[in-house]
This record gives structure tokens, sequence and C-alpha cells, in this order.
């Protein structure tokens, strides 16, 4: 299996080396030279495996450069009920990721059972293991420098704290995450990890990400990889909870099943598009954004119109407070046949600050063919669908998976089952929960009173070279 970049200015590579390389060097995404298929055999014996098995079937597909017995050791050590043990009263934490039925037809996936209360930690814990593996192969370090706009950040740390060979420097929007989110990633007392809060919104810091990979010559001096969803291997892990969640929410092989992801940099629906591709049967695909909607106005006009910083909102789910989605870019690949001068043509205007319109293109008479799905959610929708949650089912969900049971209701299929990605436990955004029910979410006893703990964190401005300034000063 080998790798090739959306932009097709890079050579193929292994799977070993784009893991630790994170963006192409043409400034493009990895992604496979072509999906794997499933057949309806492996599918029916997927069906019955826990979940650390089936995602060894999964990364196997893809993963053709670690020997399968260090894949499995990998894949076990990571899906553990003790890594993913803060799912609610009454589930099975070595189902992994619990399937909650609402009512017939509709259901919430847990995916925040792990260390950080978010779906992040899904991905992040096996990204984690896969660095230290490959690195002590190698014989080799790494300086992580990520993004995050809430949940990545904290799901990065407490992966990567006390890895051998592996510094995480991470950036954040100063101020624009909840508090419990801040007190997760800056109280961290790692000497490996370094918090930078940017004078800015996510977008800035996503940019200066950005702008630090493509400098070739540093990012080779100072061995700068990737954890964010541009790193191919977060989208890889990603795609097995898709799995699951069908044959939680199905009888049989014959039947269909809709996803709704809250959705803000692509990359967990970018998931669930690959496993469609790989042939999971999946009748739908909806997108839910909140006022941030630049994913939605796309799907609903075929316009892709990334708003500046000073045009996007900052809502009360914060971490999908995104306006420049870093993994729509792989999906475009796809809908323009895998053209990567398509896509040079498009991100270019997009990296001049513009945007691109498909309208009256044969690229967007294809969308239907790829079954996706759009709606938006407002700070109002979220109040009033926390509070409708909880008093219809007892059940207390936070504002990204509140956007996302909003926007699920107005896109349900007859007969097909409606499987909600559940983004995050609700202590994470407590400041709306109380605004929206007058009380505060329980927390697991080992975070009680993080926000009280000291802080570290480096505030800077949106300045990429001031940034690669500290990153030299510290490695």
């Amino acid at each position: 299996m080998k790798y090739i970049s959306t932009r097709g200015g890079a050579a193929p590579q292994a799977f070993s080396d784009i893991l630790l390389g994170g963006l192409a060097p043409d400034g493009g995404l990895y992604l496979p030279e072509s999906y794997p298929q499933v057949s309806a055999a492996e599918l029916a014996e997927w069906r019955e495996l826990p979940y650390h098995a089936l995602a060894l079937r999964i990364l196997q597909k893809y993963i053709d450069d670690i020997p399968a017995c260090d894949l499995k050791t990998l894949a076990d050590r990571t899906y553990t009920a003790q890594t993913y043990r803060h799912c609610r009263p009454g589930r099975d934490a070595a189902d992994i990721t619990p399937l909650t039925t609402l009512e017939p037809g509709f259901h919430l996936l847990e995916l925040s059972n792990g260390p950080t209360l978010a779906f992040k930690d899904m991905a992040m814990q096996l990204l984690g293991n896969l660095f230290e593996y490959v690195l002590a192969k190698r014989g080799e370090t790494i300086n992580i420098l990520g993004a995050t706009s809430g949940d990545t950040g904290s799901a990065a740390e407490y992966a990567m704290r006390g890895k051998k060979g592996v510094r995480v420097f991470m950036l954040s929007p100063d101020g624009k995450m909840s508090a419990f989110q801040r007190a997760q990633m800056y109280s961290l007392p790692d000497e490996n990890i370094t918090n930078i809060a940017i004078r800015g919104m996510f977008d800035d810091c996503q940019d200066i990400v950005k702008a630090v990979s493509n400098d070739a010559a540093f990012k080779a001096r100072y061995k700068i990889g990737a954890v964010n969803s541009i790193n191919w291997a977060r989208v890889l892990a990603q795609i097995v909870y898709y799995f699951k969640g069908y044959f939680a929410a199905t009888k049989s092989n014959d039947e269909q099943v809709a996803f709704c992801v809250p959705s803000g940099n692509f990359g967990n629906i970018c998931a669930g598009h690959i496993a469609r591709m790989m042939g999971l049967p999946v009748a739908r695909l909806v997108l839910a954004t909140n006022e941030n909607d630049v994913l939605d106005e796309f799907f609903r006009c075929g316009v892709y119109r990334p708003r500046g910083t000073a045009d996007t909102y900052v809502t009360s789910s914060p971490s999908m407070d995104i306006s420049k989605a870093s993994n729509f870019e792989r999906f475009i690949f796809d809908l323009v046949g895998r053209d990567p001068a398509v896509v040079r043509e498009l991100w270019n205007k997009v990296d001049a600050g513009g945007s691109f319109d498909l309208n009256g293109t044969p690229f967007m008479a294809r969308l239907p063919e790829f079954r996706f799905a759009s709606g938006r959610s407002t700070h109002a929708d979220r109040i009033a669908t926390i509070r409708a949650v909880w008093n219809t089912y007892r059940l207390m969900i936070d504002t990204h998976t509140a956007d996302a049971v909003k926007v699920a209701r107005e896109h349900m299929l007859a007969g097909v089952p409606m499987v909600v990605l559940e983004t995050a436990q609700p202590v994470k955004f407590a400041e709306t929960i109380q605004e929206a029910l007058g009380c505060d979410p329980v927390r697991p006893k080992e975070l009680e009173g993080i926000e009280a703990l000291p802080q570290r964190v480096e505030v800077m401005d949106a300045d990429a070279a001031a940034v690669k300034a500290l990153i030299a000063a510290r490695c």
C-alpha cells in the first residue's frame, strides 16, 4: 500500500513515512492510491469482532510496512476497557464505543470515553503508540506541531505525554476554548509538552502549522511531524468506529445506516466517507455545522468559501469554530476524480484567501453519488436540543453532539437507522450545560478541580516566524 498526495507533487510513500511526515512536501494531504474493498465475507466476520480485533483488520488493509504481530500488539494496547473507561453508567467499557438508543432507529455512538473525554482519543491513543513504535525502530525523534480548537490538543498531549522521542508543540486560540478544555491542556506538567496560545482564531493556528510544515528546510532540521487530522493515521483510526457503529445499529449486513457527524475540520466525516468507499453500507452521511457553516454552504450550494478570522464566529460548540476545513481537500480529491491538477487549481485559490465554485461542473453532478447531506445549528438550537434530550431521555449531551442531533432529525430516511456520532462529554462545556439545564454536569473524580491547577502556556501573536523561533529554542 502506497500513499499519494492530493496535489500530485510527491513520490508515493509507505505508511510509516507519511505517519512521521504529516503534510506532503507539495502542501497536499496523503491518501492511499486506492481504497481497499471489504468483501461480504469479511463484513460478516467483522460483525462478531471486539473493537481491538476489528481495528486490526482495518489497519492491516492500509499498513503493510509494520509486521502483523506488532500491529496486533499496538491495537490490543490501544483499545482497552481501562483506557476507555469513562462510559455512562450501565454501559460496558469493553465495548469501547457503546451505542445508546434514544428511540427505535435513532442512536448515539459514544466516542468520548477516553482519557480526555472527547472522540479525538479514539484516534490519538493509537497515534501515540504508532509514533513511539516507528521512532524506536528507526532510532529517531520527532517534534510534533499541532493546532487545536479544543479537543485535539488535549487528546494529543495525553497520548504523547511521556512517549520516548516525542516532543509536542500545541497551538490553540487564546481564550476561545472552554475553561475545562484549557485546563486539560495547560495543566499538564510534562516537559515534552509545550502549549502556545495564539491571539486569534483556530484558523490562524492552523495556518501557522501549514506555514511551518511547508518550510521544507525547517521541517527537516527540526523533524516536524503532525497529529492534526492532516495526518492520515488519524483518519484511518476513525474509520474503525464507523464499522463498529454500523454493526451495533443493525442486525444484518443487508441493512443500511445513516451517520450524522458534527464537523469542523472534516476529518471525522471524511473517515465515514472512506468507510463507505470501502463498501460499508452507508445510505447517507449527514454533516452538521454550527454558525460557522462553510461546509454546509458547499453541500447546499456548491461553493467553498472560507471566512477570514474576523468573520469566524465564537460559539458554544467551539471545536467547530473553523472556517478552513483542511480535510475537505481529501474529499474534493475524490469528487474531482482524483485529479491532482484540479485540486492544485482549487487550493491555489483557497490558499490565496479566495474561494471556489463547482456549480455547473461535471464534479458537482457527481456529488449525489457520495450520499452527503448537511445542516446548520445555532446556539439557540443547541440549548433547545440539550434540554429536549434531557427532558425526554434523561440523557445529558454536549454542545457539538446537540448540533448533530438537531441536524440528524432533519435528514432521517424511512427505515434507515440514524447514528449520531457523540463528540465529547458534557463536562467539557459546563457553562452551556448550566445555561441549558441549570445544573452542572458530572465529571470523573480524577478531573475534579482541574481548573484550579497551575497552568503552563506561552501566549503569542499569530506569527509563524515567532513560533519557529520558539521551537528552535526549545529543541
